[in-house]
This record gives structure tokens, C-alpha cells and sequence, in this order.
């Protein structure tokens, strides 16, 4: 117990500290342009797999969304979620679908990523967007 607790005072609210943020930053930087060398040293450096920003994305979600399946790969080989859907209820497959970044779809999906995760799921953005091969390639009609 702390002091302040132990004379009836509430220890104020930890503000995060502004090395952490700006570290957090750059890691998330790292995932949007597909360092797949330097991300994977922070996260075997102890960096969360899951580690998501202030939108609830995840690294998979911001490597996925740009085009980085190499990236992808490596984060979920470290325990990264491939559902995870950020606070609108997307998700990194979902992501990739809409952006036509099929290297990252085979990836995710060789990851375990289930396509019809999350609002709207891969299928319903593949359906949305006319693209047959991709509900072929997910099992959906």
C-alpha cells in the first residue's frame, strides 16, 4: 500500500509516459511500412504481438491494411490475433479484402483467420466488391 493510500489519498491516474507513446508510435509506423526486420526484434524484444493504438488496430491490422503479408506473417508467428477487430468491429482479412491485397489474404488465411470475422467480415467485402475468387477462396457462395 502507498503512503498517499495509507493516509486517504487517491494516488492519481498514471499518465503514460512519453517514451512509451512515442515507441508505440514508431512500432505502429514500423507495421504501415512492412519493416519486418526491425518489428520483429521488438516484438521478440518483448513489444506485445497485440499491441493496438488508440483505434483498437492492431500491427497485423495496420501491416495487413498496407500491403505487408511478409509483415503479417511474422506477427502472427509471434502470437499476433488475425481476428482481432478494431473499435469499428473491422478486421485485418476484412481489411485486405477491400484493399485487393491478396498476398496478405492467403497469408492471414494460412494464419488461421477466419473470414467471416468480424462487421463487415472478409465474405460480405468480397461480396460487396464482386470478388468471386475471393468467396471461392474463403468457402462462401
Amino acid at each position: 500500500m502507498s503512503e498517499h493510500a495509507e493516509n486517504g489519498h487517491q494516488d492519481a491516474p498514471e499518465v503514460p509516459d512519453e517514451d512509451v507513446i512515442e515507441l508505440a508510435t514508431k512500432i505502429f509506423d514500423l507495421a504501415r511500412q512492412g519493416d519486418t526486420e526491425t518489428l520483429t526484434a521488438y516484438l521478440d524484444a518483448g513489444v506485445p504481438a497485440n499491441l493496438t493504438n488508440d483505434r483498437g488496430d492492431t500491427l497485423v491490422m495496420l501491416a495487413a491494411y498496407h500491403g505487408h503479408a511478409e509483415a503479417v506473417t511474422a506477427l502472427l508467428a509471434r502470437g499476433a490475433e488475425g481476428d482481432r477487430a478494431n473499435d469499428r468491429g473491422q478486421t485485418p482479412l476484412a481489411g485486405a479484402v477491400f484493399k485487393g491485397e491478396e498476398p496478405v489474404i492467403r497469408a492471414l488465411l494460412a494464419g488461421g483467420a477466419d473470414p467471416n470475422a468480424g462487421t463487415p467480415s472478409a465474405v460480405d467485402t468480397a461480396r460487396m466488391f464482386g470478388k468471386a475468387d475471393l468467396l471461392e477462396l474463403f468457402g462462401a457462395k
